[in-house]
């Protein structure tokens, strides 16, 4: 039986597909990150197309979450016996169905008494992560492989027509030479992409960000989630943070903003982040331990002491997790801190726009959408409010001024 023929019968739900090959940092500074193959050896098309992404400005963050989704594709290929170059429309399409239907190993950190997949939190109302791939997920995954062919069209070493459907009808990529001044317009969804969910802004409540700051127990807790809910920081630029980064007499710090290529932008920070953050710091130096100005703020607690990474101040918002009865993300506090902005008389949206460097001023507007809570709050108030009397009928009389019109005054 032939490839088409096989690809015809495929049920996605029964296939297997072995994790077999990694993703592997590297020290060369033209490919930092390299798509390893059953074999250990590297994947050449991916590395080039890798080095093309480093090359056009992209940063290495990025060409590791590049490099994730093509492990995926070329472990999907092999288990289907799929060259890559004569991949066609439906192994991208039974791509995306096994990425409907199969299971995310990502989730199995999960604990063994951990809630539902998919339930509410009662005390955010927000639901956990579901077993499978999320819709935002799947739709990277799709624009990956529709970069990754595309670049080897143009150089030749790929098929001859990209086996992924393009974006937009004509092909050409929407919002090109869009007028800044005008409107976005809604474009039909390309193939295979799926429907993502339009969500609210995802603030913290006052009440469970107090729970969190009761149950911190170490100044570097207090000094780092402080930070995180009046700068508004993504993790990874606060997790970079340097101490010659940090301004406390201009009342700001500074962090390597997402996109811009490491290049460094002020963000502003709380009275009482930094009164922790010289408290931390302070702890430090009693320790013996007194970080050079271009050393990291951020270190674990144990010795040896070591830069504080990703997974570790994850495990440390776990265990916070566990005790208030939560799930909240690092992300969270950005959206609690800008939702507080926008709520605030005194700051604009132009303000709120330039403390979260939003790249353009509609992402910031989302923000101006009701919440579903202070919706219900103001339904129910409106139901429960006590109706006015009616007020009685006193007949009625006649105008005379419209008497005078009509009669005269005489």
């Amino acid at each position: 039986m032939d490839h088409d023929a096989a690809m015809a019968e495929l049920d996605v739900s029964s296939l297997v597909v072995a994790r077999v090959g990694s993703v592997e940092a590297t020290t060369a500074t033209t490919l930092p990150w390299v798509v390893l193959d059953g074999a250990g050896l590297p994947i050449a098309p991916v590395s080039d197309f890798l080095r093309e992404l480093l090359a056009c400005g992209n940063t290495p963050a990025s060409c590791r979450s590049y490099a994730y989704d093509l492990l995926r594709w070329f472990r999907f290929l092999a288990a289907t016996d799929a060259d890559w170059r004569r991949a066609k429309r439906a192994d991208v399409r039974d791509f995306v169905l096994w990425l409907r239907t199969c299971h995310n190993p990502a989730r199995d950190r999960r604990s063994p008494d951990a809630p539902t997949p998919g339930s509410l939190n009662a005390r955010t109302g927000k639901p956990y992560l579901k077993t499978g791939y999320a819709p935002a997920t799947i739709n990277h995954a799709v624009s990956v492989l529709s970069a990754f062919y595309d670049h080897h069209l143009q150089t030749g070493q790929g098929p001859l027509v990209s086996p992924v459907p393009p974006q937009s009808r004509d092909g050409r990529r929407l919002e090109a030479h869009h007028n800044p001044l005008e409107p976005f317009q809604l474009h039909r969804r390309g193939a295979y992409r799926q429907k993502q969910v339009d969500r609210e802004p995802r603030a913290v409540p006052e009440d469970v960000v107090e729970d969190l700051f009761n149950s911190l127990g170490c100044q570097r807790n207090r000094a780092l989630f402080s930070m995180f809910l009046s700068s508004g920081a993504r993790a990874a630029e606060m997790l970079g943070m340097t101490i010659g980064d940090v301004h406390p007499g201009e009342g700001r710090i500074y962090v390597q903003t997402k996109g811009l290529g490491g290049a460094k932008e002020a963000c502003p920070a709380s009275p009482e982040a930094f009164a922790w953050l010289a408290l931390y710091l302070g702890e430090l130096a009693q320790d013996g331990h007194c970080p050079s100005p271009d050393a990291p703020v951020w270190w674990t607690l144990r010795g040896p002491r070591r830069p504080l990474t990703y997974t570790a101040l994850r495990a440390v918002l776990n265990r916070i997790n566990a005790r208030i009865g939560a799930n909240i993300t690092l992300h969270d506090l950005r959206h609690t801190l800008c939702l507080r902005l926008i709520e605030d008389p005194g700051i604009t949206l132009v303000d709120a726009q330039q403390v979260m460097r939003h790249r353009r001023i509609t992402t910031t507007s989302t923000y101006l959408r009701p919440r579903i809570d202070e919706v219900i709050a103001k339904v129910h108030e409106h139901y429960t409010r006590p109706k006015p009397p009616p007020q009685p009928l006193t007949g009625w009389t006649y105008n005379p001024d419209d008497l005078a019109d009509v009669f005269g005054n005489g």
